[in-house]
């Protein structure tokens, strides 16, 4: 009931009822991004990411002043301008964020395929010296792993 007291007396841009959807809404939002988290489908380091963003989308649904204070504040006209712009430059944060984690997973995933493969290796060899007793395999006597078709590493 506090919330509906706070709409009441902020004047916003939007009427009552797609305030009160914007904040429902945001709300919604903030508890499906809380139970991702709970049932361990978000990692902690990027739920804080967005619960930040839906506690931002809370204050600018609740109080309807903000988003002009930072239109104001940014020289932008129109205050729903501002919300885009504000997005934008989310999207693009996020899109770079997520760009630098997917070339260090992926780097990852290379350095541990070919550390399979050479330790996939290694064990054939122990086993076939082991059977056929014909070659004596030294402990830390390995090839460097095999490179996919002689191509340059990071390719």
């Amino acid at each position: 009931m506090k919330l509906l007291a706070v709409i009441g007396q902020s004047e916003s841009v939007l009427g009552k009822k797609p305030q009160i959807l914007a904040i429902i809404g945001s709300v919604l939002f903030l508890v499906f991004v809380i139970e991702l988290v709970r049932r361990r489908r978000l990692v902690e380091r990027y739920a804080l990411l967005w619960i930040a963003a839906a506690i931002i989308l809370v204050i600018f649904a609740a109080w309807g002043g903000a988003l002009e204070a930072v239109a104001n504040a940014l020289g932008i006209i129109s205050p729903p301008n501002a919300l885009f712009l504000i997005g934008l430059g989310t999207v693009f944060v996020l899109a770079l964020h997520f760009s630098v984690a997917f070339s260090r997973l992926s780097e990852e995933t290379k350095i541990l395929a070919q550390e399979v493969a050479r330790l996939d290796r290694e064990q054939r060899r122990i086993r076939k010296g082991a059977l056929g007793g014909e070659e004596d395999v030294a402990v830390g006597a390995v090839d460097p792993p095999a490179t996919n078709g002689g191509s340059a590493p990071g390719d």
